[in-house]
């Protein structure tokens, strides 16, 4: 039997049963369901970085901490744009055969969204831990925090596949 997408070269059967435009439909439904998770978070985020210039303190900020700030707010709105991009994708190309396609763009955005995200959290916290430290042990913390991400989200998902790969 030669190899197909639903069996290894020695003919064994792996995957799903599924037509290209069953698993097309299949992975825009888990996508959608790890956009909404995503995005939650980042519009709770963001919202609350677009108070803080509006609140009496913010005049107190150093010029620094300003700038980190200004920083933050531009990464949390080019989050939110890589996060809420594969929705405007999808909705320009559905009824034009593209399923396969908008799949691809938009688990490309999200793995985007997901590193501004990353970005997004570290200068959030740099901030917040800058203004209630006031010392550098803040930066020794983001670094651990963004290792801790970057384990989470990246390392581990990442190291699943070499052993899923491994086994195969």
């Amino acid at each position: 039997m030669p190899a197909d997408k639903t069996h290894d070269t020695k003919g064994a059967r792996r995957g799903r049963d599924e037509s290209p435009e069953e698993r097309a439909d299949r992975q825009w439904a888990e996508l959608l369901q790890e956009l909404r998770v995503a995005q939650t978070g980042v519009q709770i985020l963001f919202g609350f970085l677009l108070t803080v210039v509006f609140q009496p303190r913010f005049t107190e900020l150093s010029y620094v901490d300003r700038n980190i700030y200004i920083v933050t707010v531009i990464l949390g709105a080019t989050t939110m744009g890589a996060l809420v991009g594969p929705v405007s994708f999808h909705r320009l190309v559905t009824g034009r055969r593209m399923k396969e396609e908008a799949v691809i763009w938009a688990s490309r955005l999200t793995v985007c969204g997901l590193l501004l995200l990353l970005c997004t959290m570290a200068s959030a916290l740099l901030l917040i831990l800058r203004v209630a430290l006031h010392n550098t042990f803040a930066l020794w913390l983001v670094g651990g925090l963004v290792l801790w991400f970057v384990l989470c989200w990246f390392v581990l998902p990442a190291w699943a596949l070499h052993a899923s790969m491994a086994k195969d």
